[in-house]
C-alpha cells in the first residue's frame, strides 16, 4: 500500500468559531498550505475573519448555508459548523481541527505533522477483532505479537482516526470545575484500533476520516438544550462519533486513536461553572451509552445509508420516549441522509 499523501486527496476543514485564525494558519502553514481548506464561520459570529495569505483557502459563512441548503431543521452553529465543510468537500479524506488547537511537539522536540500522521491512521489497516498488545502493528518497529490469528492480520479499512491534544484536555463542565487547572503533559507515542463493540468518545478537536465511505454519517444530530460555543457543553461530536463507530462495527471497518496530538489552548475554560448546574450530558449519555453498547444493526443494513436509516428508525423507537431531544436527534439524522444525497455525494 502507498501511504504518500496526494494534495487531491485531502481538504482542511476548519470551523471558525473566533474572528481572528492568523496565528492560527500561521502555525500550521508547514502542514496545511499544500491543501485545500475549507473554513465555515460559524453562523452567528458577526465578525470578518483574518485569515493569513498564502492558504488555497474557501470560505463558507451563513448566506451560503442557507443558499445551498434552504430551509433545514440541522443547527449548524456553534462546533456544528464543520459539518456544512464535510458536506461541501469533494475529497476522499477530511481532516478537521478546532481554531483553538496549534501543532504540537513530540518528547523529541520534533513538531508533529499531524496530517501526515491521520493519513497514516487511515491508510493503514486498523485491527478491530483480536486487540493487539504492541498497539498499531503497522507502525514502524511493531508487529502482531505471538498467538495472534495470521487470518486476521490483513485487518480491516481505517475509516476514523481520532487524534489527541496535549494542554488543556476535553472535560466536562463538572470536572473543569474541580480540575480548572490540570493540563495535559503526558505524550503517549502510539496508536491503537478501538476494538469491536466498544464505544469511546470521539471529539471533533483533532479529527480525519474517509469521506468517500464515511461521509454520510458525520453529522451534528443531538444537540441538548442551552447547548453553547464551548468544547465542554456540546455533544454533538460524541453522539456522532457513537453512530460512526456502531456503524464502523457493523460494515466491518475499522476506528483508530492515539497519535496524532495538537496543542489546545482554551482560556474560556474557567467559565465551566457558569453552566454547571444546567448542563444536561451526563444524564443524557446514562442513558445514550447502554443504548448504542447494547445496539446491533441488521445484516441487510450493508451500507453507511441503509446503517444511518436503520438507526433513525431505533433511536426514535428506544431514545425518544425518554427525552424529546433523541426524537430531534433522529430528524436530524434522516435530513443529513438526504443532504448527502443532494449535496454531499462526490458527483453532487
Amino acid at each position: 500500500m502507498s501511504l504518500e499523501v496526494q494534495d487531491s486527496e485531502v481538504d482542511i476543514v476548519i470551523a471558525a468559531l473566533q474572528p481572528n485564525l492568523t496565528s492560527f494558519f500561521q502555525a500550521w502553514q508547514p502542514f496545511f498550505s499544500r491543501f485545500d481548506i475549507i473554513v465555515v464561520k460559524d453562523p452567528e459570529l458577526a465578525a470578518d475573519l483574518q485569515i493569513p495569505s498564502g492558504f488555497n483557502v474557501k470560505v463558507y459563512t451563513k448566506s451560503d448555508i442557507d443558499g445551498l441548503l434552504g430551509a433545514t431543521s440541522i443547527n449548524f452553529s456553534g462546533h456544528s459548523c464543520r459539518y456544512f465543510g464535510y458536506l461541501v468537500s469533494r475529497k476522499k479524506y477530511v481532516i478537521s481541527i478546532d481554531d483553538n488547537c496549534l501543532p504540537a511537539k513530540d518528547p523529541a522536540g520534533m513538531t508533529v505533522d499531524a496530517v501526515t500522521q491521520h493519513m497514516v491512521n487511515l491508510k493503514t489497516p486498523a485491527t478491530p477483532f483480536f486487540f493487539n498488545t504492541l498497539y498499531d502493528p503497522y507502525r514502524k518497529g511493531a508487529d502482531f505479537v505471538r498467538g495472534y490469528p495470521f487470518s486476521l492480520r490483513e485487518g480491516v479499512e481505517c475509516m476514523l482516526s481520532c487524534g489527541l491534544w496535549l494542554h488543556n484536555a476535553d472535560y466536562d463542565p463538572m470536572t473543569h470545575v474541580v480540575k480548572r487547572n490540570q493540563r495535559n503533559t503526558n505524550y503517549v507515542d502510539a496508536v491503537m484500533t478501538v476494538p469491536l463493540g466498544a464505544m469511546f468518545p470521539v471529539s471533533g478537536i483533532n479529527v480525519a476520516f474517509n469521506r468517500e465511505v464515511l461521509g454520510p454519517v458525520m453529522f451534528p444530530g443531538l444537540r441538548i438544550r442551552k447547548e453553547g460555543k464551548h468544547r465542554w457543553d456540546t455533544l454533538e461530536d460524541i453522539w456522532n462519533g457513537l453512530c460512526a463507530k456502531v456503524i464502523c462495527d457493523s460494515l466491518g471497518y475499522g476506528v483508530k486513536t492515539g497519535l496524532p496530538y495538537v496543542m489546545r489552548s482554551d482560556a474560556e475554560a474557567g467559565k465551566a461553572l457558569e453552566s454547571l448546574k444546567e448542563w444536561e450530558g451526563v444524564k443524557v449519555m446514562d442513558d445514550v451509552l447502554p443504548f448504542f453498547e447494547s445496539l446491533k444493526l441488521s445484516r441487510t443494513a450493508v451500507t453507511v445509508d441503509d446503517c444511518i436509516k436503520e438507526l433513525a428508525g431505533i433511536v426514535r423507537q428506544k431514545l425518544a420516549p425518554k427525552n424529546a431531544i433523541f426524537s430531534k436527534a433522529a430528524d436530524a439524522m434522516e435530513e443529513w441522509t438526504k443532504l448527502w444525497k443532494s449535496h454531499g455525494a462526490q458527483n453532487a
